[in-house]
């Protein structure tokens, strides 16, 4: 999920370059040539949006789930993650982010479930893949991944009418040390996220967190894409945001719900490319994401895609 006031529109340019700075080495992305859409078998059971790419309307505030339902969902999350996992041997020089989709849809529908991103909102690939200076919602094309791209994958999946999310970092063969240190902060700030998370803890608790961690260790937290609550429906309430605020809101036994911070290397706008979809910084700087759905119980919260 995206807020709509942080970026704006530039124009696709399909074209790399190298860029050797004290942020490392590493290539500027321009999206390549894009294949067609995939088909899902009719017998396997589509979200709301597959045909049409209009999502149907989710709750109007968080949604606590029964039993059941969180059994759903424990499911459809534990699916996703294995699939983002089977991922990981693909990920090497010469492989396009295209064949990656192929890899992901093919383990997706034979597994009787529907990858989520395709059609929604009109997104044409089943997966989501950013690399080095694209910060969120990269479609997969043609090009050839290179020594030392690093990767965010984004895994969702609709199995038995509920979405499973989550999303990782890959460094393609090997990274140079600054984004290495860039994966692992990110990654700790997921998880200093997930660590506060319990009954009755305010929602902005997760922002600023994250924030506060990021800025003490020299990077920006990208203001412009939210986390966000998970059922039945891909996205809905709550927001999570991961930037200091003060959004009303607590947490409630059985509410489900992503939490995803990019962290850039610069700074923090960004832009849309014509296609639009993919996030490209506006400085070039890199970015890293990751994701994790989770679940609030009694006592705290479980990882649902862990």
């Amino acid at each position: 999920m995206f807020i709509r006031n942080f970026f704006r529109k530039k124009p696709n340019i399909s074209t790399c370059k190298p860029v050797y700075n004290s942020s490392g080495k590493y290539e500027i992305i321009k999206p390549w040539a894009v294949s067609e859409i995939r088909k899902v078998p009719s017998y396997i059971p589509q979200p709301s949006y597959s045909q049409s790419a209009v999502p149907r309307e989710g709750p109007r505030k968080p949604e606590i789930k029964d039993k059941n339902q969180i059994q759903c969902m424990r499911d459809s999350c534990n699916f996703a993650r294995q699939v983002l996992n089977h991922m990981k041997p693909y990920v090497k020089p010469g492989v396009t982010t295209d064949q990656l989709d192929v890899l992901a849809h093919e383990m997706i529908i034979n597994n009787g479930a529907y990858p989520s991103p395709l059609n929604y909102q009109g997104f044409p690939k089943s997966i989501c893949t950013s690399i080095n200076n694209v910060a969120c919602h990269g479609i997969p094309d043609n090009r050839p991944l290179q020594k030392g791209d690093m990767i965010n994958i984004d895994i969702t999946v609709y199995l038995n009418g509920y979405h499973g999310d989550c999303s990782k970092m890959f460094e393609v063969e090997d990274c140079d040390d600054e984004a290495k240190r860039l994966i692992s902060m990110t990654e700790l700030c997921l998880k200093s996220a997930i660590d506060i998370c319990k009954p009755n803890e305010n929602f902005s608790s997760i922002g600023n967190v994250i924030e506060e961690m990021a800025r003490n260790n020299g990077y920006s937290v990208v203001p412009a894409f939210a986390g966000h609550g998970i059922g039945t429906y891909f996205h809905g309430p709550p927001d999570i945001l991961h930037y200091a605020n003060n959004i009303d809101g607590k947490m409630l036994p059985g509410m489900t719900f992503t939490i995803e911070p990019i962290l850039s290397q610069g700074g923090m706008e960004i832009e849309i490319l014509d296609d639009g979809w993919t996030a490209i910084t506006a400085d070039d700087s890199r970015t890293a994401q990751v994701e994790h759905t989770i679940l609030i119980t009694d006592y705290g919260c479980d990882v649902l895609t862990r």
